[in-house]
């Protein structure tokens, strides 16, 4: 990770933003653990009840991992459970701090949301969520590998119109931040889901959103933040 000097705002020129969702611009643990512990019980899984989520991490390959016997078939009817059930499940829902105001700023065409999610439910939670279906959008059942395969981030950036290397990518996970660098992208690891020592792969490390601000120019952005040293 960069060094900068402590208490050294930092100042940092990108062409487009890659986000991932959950984690970053929204919260959704209580449902995904809730969920996948009832899917769990739902087929058999042993200590269902005690089932820790890898977070950001496609739900169908949580699906092939639990289930290796499934044939595609049996794998697709099993993602399409976990689906709906989390699609229901919003109770807890919550955005993230610095979300909507750093989201307002952004132009369509500067910003993608890079997700492990499928895509209807990366359009469900942004909805029960208040925040804007994004233009540019990759989700897990868009890409042939998941995170922390830079497939995804890779085809963010094509989707943009940029070079990986132009984007910065906006990540809570440690899979999610290793698909960014893999990817050849810029990283910034936001705090909440992982502490610090899990994200020191990342480029930069910011407490939250909230800590970001945003200045559109006319090739792109600049960010000003307070880094995690």
């Amino acid at each position: 990770m960069s060094e900068t000097a402590a208490n050294e705002l930092l100042t940092v020129e990108t062409r487009g933003l890659l986000f991932d969702m959950d984690g970053v611009l929204i919260s959704s643990t209580g449902s995904v653990v809730r969920c996948w512990q009832r899917w769990c019980k739902m087929y058999g899984v042993p200590n269902a009840a005690q089932f820790q989520v890898p977070h950001g991490t496609r739900a169908v390959d949580i699906v092939r991992m639990l289930k290796p016997q499934f044939d595609e078939a049996q794998v697709a009817e099993g993602l399409h459970t976990i689906e709906e059930l989390e699609l229901v499940d919003t109770a807890d829902l919550t955005v993230l701090p610095g979300v909507k105001a750093l989201l307002a700023r952004l132009p369509a065409e500067r910003w993608a949301v890079v997700s492990s999610a499928t895509r209807r439910l990366l359009v469900g939670r942004l909805a029960a969520a208040g925040l804007p279906v994004p233009a540019h959008f990759i989700s897990g059942d868009m890409v042939v590998h998941g995170k922390p395969d830079p497939e995804p981030y890779r085809r963010g950036a094509e989707l943009l119109g940029f070079a990986p290397a132009e984007c910065v990518v906006v990540e809570d996970a440690p899979s999610g931040v290793g698909a960014g660098v893999a990817a050849g992208c810029r990283v910034l690891g936001v705090l909440g889901t992982h502490p610090a020592e899990q994200l020191r792969a990342a480029t930069w490390l910011a407490q939250s959103l909230e800590e970001i601000e945003v200045t559109v120019k006319a090739d792109g952005l600049e960010l000003r933040f307070m880094p995690v040293i």
